[in-house]
């Protein structure tokens, strides 16, 4: 029986998303299960799996297209089911029909001149032309009855970008367009230091510790843990001793979490991804550092799905392997803190009365002050300092 496969919500709070690529073709047959498309968001690339077997009778839209969640995207059947009238069929399926709402903008009218055409727009088309600086009126729109959708608005952008390069006397730059996950990426960090009151704690840590404790792991070559992973590990630690930086703010509430989910900030080419490690206490370290591999390389290939990218308290984010000392880092929302770790650097440092050489490192911690007090932030951020110094106790 032929039934209608519509754009899928693959992450929350997403309204659109683009039809990178079909995985099966019209007229194939599928498995249950099978991934049918891949959908691309903000934040990752999602392969959308068949939930039965069938067939793809008709692809709605093309490759590269932008869709609002919910709208067709395919008509799907039985396996081997042939369709002699494929119009008749869309037609008693109601594909094609417009579904979703369309908004009017709503302007003065002046007095004298006639009435303004009116033009027709979808809310995040709108929110996106304000934006940029754009009217609307001056915007081509693609959608039924010329209404404007996201990608005429993104396609104005890029035009105006380009007339302003080339209208440039003497050009001394390139511009790059953004990419969703810069964009996505721009979006959540204004809007966390626009509503998270940041403050900063700030720590230097022995890490000699931390380097046998690595060494002694790594002798096993199948394992590779890095520093990193041990400071991954070490933050899950003290979460679990000192519960109450284990929260995010919500309006209604402060949410404890009873396991502890880290993010691990992972550079890419597209920009700045922060996937979610899982109940890390009960992890091995062998297993994080797996994880966070996997993860790592899933993030650069585009693979992450939705669930990678959401849930957690906290994130840790390194900038040691660039040299960088320290630094402080902006909380990735809706988390209630994030810890930078700088590199691991020879300095002088005072044992027992004696100026020694010694292994350094600093970690600065940004926290949100509305769910976690300064006293909390102190706790914690001893409390991992002595894990970090006696890494050991992080394995018990």
């Amino acid at each position: 029986m032929a039934r209608v496969l519509r754009m899928p919500g693959v992450a929350a709070n997403t309204t659109e998303a683009v039809l990178a690529e079909w995985l099966v073709q019209e007229s194939a047959d599928f498995a249950a299960a099978d991934p049918i498309a891949t959908v691309e968001t903000d934040k990752a690339a999602v392969d959308v799996e068949a939930d039965a077997a069938g067939r793809v009778l008709k692809t709605l839209v093309p490759p590269g297209a932008q869709v609002e969640v919910g709208d067709p995207i395919a008509v799907l059947g039985d396996p081997g089911e042939q369709v002699d009238d494929l119009d008749a069929l869309l037609a008693s399926l109601g594909v094609g029909a417009v579904t979703d709402p369309v908004v009017p903008v709503r302007r003065e009218v002046p007095a004298e001149p006639p009435p303004p055409t009116r033009v027709f727009a979808s809310p995040l088309a709108r929110r996106l032309a304000k934006d940029a600086g754009l009217a609307l009126e001056e915007i081509d729109g693609t959608g039924p009855r010329g209404r404007v959708l996201r990608r005429d608005v993104d396609a104005a952008v890029a035009k105006h970008n380009g007339a302003t390069a080339q209208a440039a006397d003497d050009p001394t730059y390139e511009l790059v367009p953004h990419s969703r996950v810069r964009r996505a990426t721009a979006r959540r960090l204004v809007e966390s230091k626009r509503t998270a009151p940041h403050f900063y704690v700030r720590a230097t840590v022995r890490a000699e510790g931390l380097l046998a404790l690595r060494a002694a792991l790594n002798r096993d070559e199948s394992l590779g843990v890095s520093v990193n992973d041990l400071v991954v590990k070490a933050v899950a630690a003290a979460h679990e001793r000192v519960p109450d930086l284990n929260v995010t703010w919500s309006d209604d509430g402060v949410r404890r979490y009873r396991s502890v989910d880290v993010g691990v900030a992972v550079a890419t080419d597209r920009g700045l991804m922060t996937p979610v490690v899982r109940d890390v206490g009960s992890l091995t370290v062998g297993r994080l550092a797996r994880e966070i591999r996997d993860l790592a390389e899933r993030a650069r290939d585009g693979r992450l799905r939705p669930d990678d990218l959401e849930g957690g308290s906290m994130a840790v984010t390194n900038l040691g392997m660039y040299g960088v000392a320290e630094f402080a880092a902006i909380i990735n929302p809706p988390h209630a803190a994030i810890l930078a770790v700088g590199a691991v650097r020879d300095e002088p440092v005072v044992e027992d009365g004696a100026v020694v050489p010694g292994k350094v490192m600093t970690v600065t911690l940004s926290v949100d002050h509305r769910p976690v007090d300064g006293v909390v932030a102190a706790r914690w951020l001893a409390v991992l300092v002595e894990l970090l110094e006696e890494p050991v106790r992080t394995l018990a």
